[in-house]
C-alpha cells in the first residue's frame, strides 16, 4: 500500500498535464481541429498516398501527386515492424495538438525530476517549458514533426544524465527508448541540434571524469551510449535508411551541375546555398525578444488595435472603422532581420530572471552545461549575423549544411532557460544562508538592471524600420510614407509597453523571493505565486498567436481544398497526365490534392525536378513540360484560374527515333535547351556506360507502333507496346535509382535515365507488356532490422525491470518469523 501511495503524486501530475493541455486547446473537446498551414499543404501532398492506403490497405511508398513523382518516405509512410511508432501513438492519446503540449509537459517534468527538482517546482517548470511561445506557435502553423521531436528532447537528456551519474541500467534504458522516440518523430534537424547540446554535456562530463581519473566511468558510459544508440537507430531502421536514400536525390544533397541557371559558374556544389541556409537568421539585437516579446514588433501579423497610430492614420485618410480594423488586425509590425516571423521567441520574463538567479545561487556545476548550451544555441541562431561561427559550422561540422532556418536552433535555448530557472528557484529555497540569498537577489537585480538599460538605450538608437517597409511605401502610393510612419509609432509603442511589462514581472518575482527571505511568505505560497506569474505571463503572450480562433471543424481540416471550376474541368479527363500551376510553381500542394502535379510543398524537394524548374521551366522551355506530360496548365486570369490544354504533351510513354549521348550532367541539362524530346532521348553515358554501349544512335519507329499505359497505380504502371524493330521507349515518369523495377513480359529488364529525369527502357521488337513496379528493398531490409532491434529493446526492458526488482527486494528489511 505504501508503494502505491508513493506513485500517486506522479498520477496527479499526469492528470494535471492532461487537464491543462485540454483546457488550453479546449476546442478539441468539441471535435474541432486546429487549422495548421503546413498540415494543410501536407494533406494536399499526401492525398494520393492516403487514398491508396485506404482503398488497398497497404503502402504505395510512391506518389505521383507531387513534384512529378517522389517516394512517400517523408510524407508519413508507414513501415513494417515500427513498434516504436505504436508506443509513440499510445503516448499521444490526446487530440491534436493537445497531445504535443502534453508531451512537452511530461518530457520536461521527467528531466527536472532526474535533476532532483521537487514535484511542485518540476510541475511549474514543465508548464513554463511547454508554454514557451516558440513551442506553442509551431503547433499553430503545423510544424508538428518539429514539436514532436522537441517534446522528446528532455527525456533523452534525462537518460543521458542518468548514465553520467553511473545509473547505467536505468539511464541506458531511458536513453534507448527516448532516443528511439526522438528519431521516430522524424525531424532530423531538431535531433541534430539535440546532439550538439549532448556534445556540450559529454565534454563537461568527460573533463570531470578525467580530472577524477575515473576512466571506468568513461568506458562504461561510452558502451552504454553505443548500445542505446544502436538499438534506437535499429528500431527506426526503415525510416532512417529510406530517408538517407532519398536525401541523396533531394535538394539537401550535392548538386551535379557546375553552372548556375544564368550560365555563371557554380560557386558551391551544395544543394542549399549559404544564403538559403541562413535566410532565417536571428538578429543579434533581436535576442532581447527572449526577455520582452514584442521589442521587434512581435510578428508579421499583429493586431495593433483601434487605439493604434495605424488605426488613427487609416481613419484620417477616409477609411471607415471596419476597413481600418481589417488592416490593423493584421499589421506587419515585425521589423527584425528575418523575412517572416509568426511570433517572437519569448521564453518568459520570470523564466529569464530566475535563470540569471541560478547562475548566482545554484552550486551544482550542471548549471554550466545548460548555460553553455543556451549560449551556443543563441550564437548559432544568429546565422549570417555571426558569420564567423556560422561559416565554420557550415564548412567543417558534418551535416550542418543540410539544414536551413538556422534560427530554429533556439529550441535548445528554449529548453535550457526553463531548466536554469527551476534549478535557480529550487536552489534559492534550499539555501539556508540568508546572506547568500540576498546577495544572489542583489546580483540578479544588477544584471536585470543592466539589461533594462541596454533595452532602453535601444529605444533611442533603433530606427524601427522593417525589411518590407519599402514595399508598403510603394503599395500605398502617396500614403505609403505615412503608413510606414504610423507603423513605426506602433512599433515604438510595443517596444516600451513590453519593456515595462517584462520588468514589472521581474520585479514581482524578485519581490516574492525577497518576501520569502524575510519570512513574510512561506515556501509553498511563494512558489505558487512565482509559478502563477511565470505561466500566466507566457499564456497571455501565447494566446495572441494561437487561440480558439485557430480551430475549425474537423471536415474543414481534413478536406482543406474546394475544387475550382478549372479543377472540375480537368477532373473530367480520366487519362493519366500532370498539371502545372503557374501561380503556385513548385511551392504549393493545392494542385496535388486534385491532380498529379509538378508542384508540392516540402523542405526537401527532388533535386532534379527543382533543377528542371530553375534551368528550364522558369525560362519558358515548354518542351520540358511536354516531356513531363503536363497536359493542363493552370493560368491565373481576371476571371479566376483557367485550365489551358497543352496539346503538345508527350503522353505517358513514347518511342524515340534517336538517342543523343552526352558525357556529363551539364551537357545533359544544356541539351534540353533545344531538344525535341518526342523524337530524341538524351542519355548521360558517363552515368550509364554499360547501357549506352548497347544503344544505337538511330531507331526505326513504324507508323503502326504504339506504347500505351493500360493500368495505373502509384506503385505499379502497366503498358502495352508494339514495334517491328528494337527501339528505346521513354516514360514520362520520374527516374528514381532505388526501388523501381522494370519487367518486359514478366522478365526483369534494366531501365535507365533519359532527358535528365525520366525513365527509359530498351524494348525488343514485337508486342509486349511492360510493367514498372516500385519494390523498395530499403523498406524490407529496414523492417527486418527494426524487428530485431525492437525485440532486443524489449528484452533489455524486461531484464532491467527484473534487475531493479531484485535490488529493491534486497533493500527490503527482513521481518521476524
Amino acid at each position: 500500500m505504501h508503494k502505491i501511495k508513493s506513485y500517486l503524486p506522479y498520477l496527479y501530475v499526469i492528470l494535471g498535464f492532461v487537464l491543462i493541455s485540454l483546457l488550453y486547446f479546449s476546442p478539441v473537446l468539441q471535435g474541432k481541429q486546429i487549422q495548421q498551414s503546413d498540415i494543410t499543404q501536407y494533406i494536399g501532398m499526401a492525398k494520393e498516398q492516403n487514398d491508396f492506403r485506404a482503398a488497398h490497405g497497404e503502402e504505395p511508398y510512391w506518389t505521383n501527386g507531387a513534384f512529378g513523382g517522389m517516394p512517400t518516405y517523408q510524407l508519413g509512410a508507414k513501415y513494417p515492424n515500427n513498434y516504436i511508432k505504436v508506443l509513440d501513438e499510445t503516448l499521444r492519446f490526446l487530440p491534436r495538438p493537445a497531445d504535443y503540449l502534453f508531451l512537452y509537459f511530461v518530457g520536461f517534468f521527467i528531466l527536472l525530476r532526474v535533476l532532483k527538482v521537487d514535484f511542485l517546482k518540476a510541475f511549474i517548470g514543465a508548464l513554463a517549458f511547454g508554454f514557451s511561445t516558440y513551442l506553442i506557435i509551431i503547433l499553430g502553423v503545423g510544424h508538428n514533426a518539429k514539436a514532436h521531436a522537441i517534446a522528446y528532447m528532455p527525456v533523452v537528456i534525462a537518460g543521458v544524465l542518468l548514465v553520467f551519474r553511473k545509473k547505467y541500467i536505468a539511464g541506458g534504458l531511458l536513453t534507448t527508448v527516448a532516443a528511439a522516440l526522438e528519431i521516430n518523430a522524424n525531424h532530423f534537424q531538431m535531433t541534430y541540434y539535440l546532439l550538439i547540446f549532448l556534445l556540450v554535456m559529454g565534454i563537461f562530463y568527460l573533463v570531470s571524469f578525467i580530472k577524477a581519473k575515473d576512466y571506468k566511468a568513461i568506458y562504461t558510459s561510452v558502451l552504454v551510449f553505443f548500445v542505446a544508440g544502436l538499438l534506437a537507430l535499429g528500431s527506426n531502421a526503415s525510416n532512417l535508411l529510406a530517408t538517407s536514400e532519398y536525401a541523396k536525390v533531394s535538394t539537401r544533397s550535392t548538386s551535379n551541375l557546375s553552372f548556375e541557371p544564368d550560365g555563371s559558374p557554380k560557386v558551391s556544389s551544395n544543394g542549399m546555398s549559404y544564403e538559403y541556409i541562413t535566410e532565417y537568421s536571428y538578429g543579434i539585437p533581436e535576442s532581447l525578444n527572449l526577455l520582452a516579446p514584442r521589442l521587434f514588433g512581435g510578428s508579421n501579423n499583429e493586431d495593433v488595435g483601434t487605439s493604434s497610430s495605424l488605426f488613427n492614420f487609416l481613419t484620417s485618410i477616409g477609411a471607415n472603422s471596419y476597413q481600418a480594423q481589417e488592416i490593423t488586425a493584421h499589421a506587419p509590425t515585425y521589423w527584425g532581420d528575418q523575412p517572416i516571423v509568426a511570433a517572437p521567441a519569448y521564453v518568459g520574463a520570470a523564466v529569464f530572471c530566475l535563470a540569471i538567479l541560478c547562475m548566482f545561487i545554484e552550486k551544482r556545476r550542471i548549471k554550466y552545461v545548460f548555460a553553455t548550451g543556451a549560449l551556443v544555441s543563441l550564437l548559432l541562431s544568429w546565422g549570417k549575423n555571426f558569420d564567423f561561427l556560422t561559416s565554420f559550422f557550415i564548412d567543417y561540422v558534418p551535416m550542418y549544411d543540410k539544414f536551413r532556418a538556422v534560427s530554429s536552433i533556439q529550441v535548445i535555448l528554449e529548453l535550457c532557460f526553463p531548466v536554469l530557472a527551476i534549478l535557480g528557484l529550487q536552489a534559492f529555497y534550499k539555501t539556508t544562508d540568508k546572506k547568500v540569498r540576498i546577495d544572489a537577489l542583489k546580483n540578479t537585480v544588477f544584471v536585470s538592471g543592466v539589461i533594462l538599460a541596454v533595452i532602453l538605450l535601444g529605444y533611442v538608437i533603433f530606427d524601427f524600420n522593417g525589411l518590407s517597409d519599402g514595399y508598403f511605401i510603394q503599395a500605398y502610393g502617396e500614403y505609403g510614407p505615412h503608413f510606414v510612419e504610423a507603423l513605426i509609432e506602433d512599433r515604438k509603442s510595443f517596444y516600451l509597453a513590453d519593456t515595462v511589462r517584462s520588468f514589472a514581472i521581474i520585479a514581482i518575482v524578485l519581490a516574492v523571493l525577497f518576501a520569502f527571505s524575510k519570512q513574510m511568505l512561506n515556501s509553498t505560497v511563494s512558489v505558487l505565486l512565482i509559478g502563477f506569474v511565470m505561466v500566466f505571463d507566457l499564456v497571455l503572450v501565447d494566446r495572441n498567436y494561437v487561440n480558439n480562433n485557430a480551430f475549425v471543424s474537423a471536415r474543414q481540416v481534413n478536406e482543406p481544398f474546394a475544387p475550382t471550376e478549372a479543377d472540375l474541368f480537368i477532373l473530367k479527363d480520366t487519362t493519366q497526365f500532370r498539371v502545372y500551376d503557374l501561380q503556385g510553381g513548385l511551392n504549393s500542394a493545392r494542385t496535388s490534392y486534385f491532380h498529379h502535379s509538378l508542384g508540392g510543398y516540402h523542405a526537401a524537394k527532388p533535386l532534379k525536378l527543382q533543377q528542371l524548374f530553375d534551368y528550364q521551366i522558369s525560362k519558358q522551355n515548354f518542351e520540358v513540360l511536354n516531356m513531363l506530360n503536363v497536359k493542363y496548365i493552370l493560368q491565373p486570369s481576371e476571371e479566376g484560374v483557367v485550365p489551358l490544354l497543352n496539346e503538345n504533351a508527350n503522353g505517358n510513354a513514347w518511342f524515340v527515333k534517336a538517342v543523343q549521348k552526352v558525357n556529363s550532367a551539364d551537357a545533359e541539362m544544356k541539351a534540353l535547351d533545344k531538344t525535341d524530346t518526342k523524337s530524341v532521348a538524351i542519355v548521360n553515358e558517363a552515368k550509364f556506360p554499360e547501357i549506352t554501349k548497347k544503344l544505337a544512335n538511330l531507331y526505326t519507329v513504324d507508323a503502326d507502333s504504339y506504347i500505351n499505359l493500360v493500368s495505373y497505380q502509384p506503385n505499379e504502371l502497366v503498358y502495352h507496346s508494339y514495334n517491328s524493330k528494337p527501339t528505346v521507349a521513354v516514360f514520362s515518369e520520374i527516374y528514381y535509382p532505388n526501388g523501381w523495377n522494370a519487367y518486359i513480359d514478366g522478365n526483369l529488364a534494366e531501365h535507365f535515365e533519359a532527358d535528365y529525369t525520366l525513365r527509359a527502357l530498351q524494348v525488343p521488337e514485337g508486342k509486349h507488356t511492360i510493367i514498372f513496379k516500385f519494390e523498395p528493398k530499403v523498406v524490407q531490409v529496414g523492417g527486418a532490422i527494426a524487428l530485431i532491434a525492437n525485440l532486443l529493446i524489449l528484452l533489455c526492458l524486461v531484464g532491467g525491470i527484473y534487475v531493479g526488482y531484485k535490488k529493491c527486494a534486497k533493500k527490503q528489511p527482513k521481518t521476524a518469523a
